[in-house]
């Protein structure tokens, strides 16, 4: 009997059930794997609320790792008995599962498999935006929302590697000081601090040359004030909501400024460019640069108990779900 945790309507965390479900062997080109820790991500609130549809019912989640059990015809990547994991493939929250196997990522002997699932989606978001949407250099300024999140102690401690100051906004002094403890220079605190204030004030009335944004509507007017002239806006999430429609030309008025909504299913489409990523992540991982902070843990059972606490902001750096 496999169980997993499946939404038949969209809504609350109310709408998550715990339930058995049938996985069958893998077809061609097809993996089974036996799940041993799945990730928690803002990403599976939206696909639970509707925001981002799925065709229900579905079971939730994107991000796993696990041991290969059997394989299909025809699969050259993975065989049995190999630890591997994934990122960005809907129906992570079960205790074993189907996925197409050029999906699955062979870990290295170092990562263990908890570490693996609190850290593919996430580090691998961090590894695109660093390295190939807007590539931060030495001396660079830049600007990351929600800097004490799982993805923001992974940007935060990257681009303090690469060089870079590094501005964060957080909600508490406790976060504050772990975004610090991370590599955060100058967290700000939103709701006693201005933040665009805080920001010209750090740089000399100059602004950043970067601002990653996973906040989405609460942070959207004072990241693009937050900008240096020229300077990229990347948004690749909206924990607070989606930002409203507006016009383009408010990007000239304020500077000439940079766009982009970015995916990490889009930069990692490729084969090629999904082992890259996570030969990348892997590598600051096992140097010890970027330290991944397993801070919650929950039975996957429990998966409405973890949406609750994640979407009330009483969770710091990566989450785990247990199957």
């Amino acid at each position: 009997m496999t169980m997993a945790i499946r939404i038949h309507e969209t809504g609350g965390p109310d709408v998550l059930r715990w339930e058995e479900v049938e996985v069958g062997r893998p077809g061609p080109g097809e993996a089974r794997l036996r799940q041993t820790a799945v990730g928690l991500n803002f990403l599976d609130t939206y696909h639970r609320s509707g925001l981002y549809p799925l065709a229900l019912p579905a079971v939730l989640g994107s991000e796993a790792a696990g041991v290969v059990e059997e394989v299909g015809p025809g699969v050259r990547e993975v065989k049995p008995g190999d630890r591997v994991a994934y990122a960005g493939v809907a129906g992570a929250y079960a205790q074993a599962r189907v996925i197409r196997a050029n999906r699955l990522v062979p870990l290295p002997r170092e990562v263990d498999e908890r570490t693996a699932a609190a850290m593919m989606l996430k580090g691998m978001t961090a590894q695109y935006l660093l390295r190939r949407t807007c590539p931060v250099a030495r001396g660079d300024t830049i600007m990351v929302h929600a800097a004490a999140g799982g993805v923001g102690l992974i940007l935060c401690q990257w681009a303090k590697h690469l060089g870079a100051t590094v501005i964060g906004t957080v909600s508490t002094d406790e976060k504050a000081a772990l975004a610090r403890a991370h590599g955060c220079d100058h967290p700000i605190v939103t709701g006693r601090e201005s933040v665009v204030a805080k920001v010209k004030g750090l740089t000399g009335g100059h602004g950043v040359r970067v601002v990653y944004d996973s906040v989405g509507k609460d942070t959207w007017d004072a990241s693009l004030d937050c900008l240096q002239p020229l300077g990229m806006m990347v948004s690749y999430g909206n924990s607070s909501g989606p930002v409203a429609p507006f016009a383009p030309a408010v990007l000239s008025a304020k500077g000439s400024l940079f766009l982009t909504r970015p995916t990490l299913m889009t930069y990692t489409a490729r084969r090629e460019d999904l082992l890259a990523s996570a030969a990348e992540l892997f590598e600051v991982v096992r140097s010890g640069v970027v330290r991944i902070e397993i801070n919650q843990s929950y039975p996957l059972a429990e998966a409405a108990r973890a949406h609750r606490d994640l979407e009330a902001r009483r969770t710091t750096g990566s989450t785990v779900l247990l199957p």
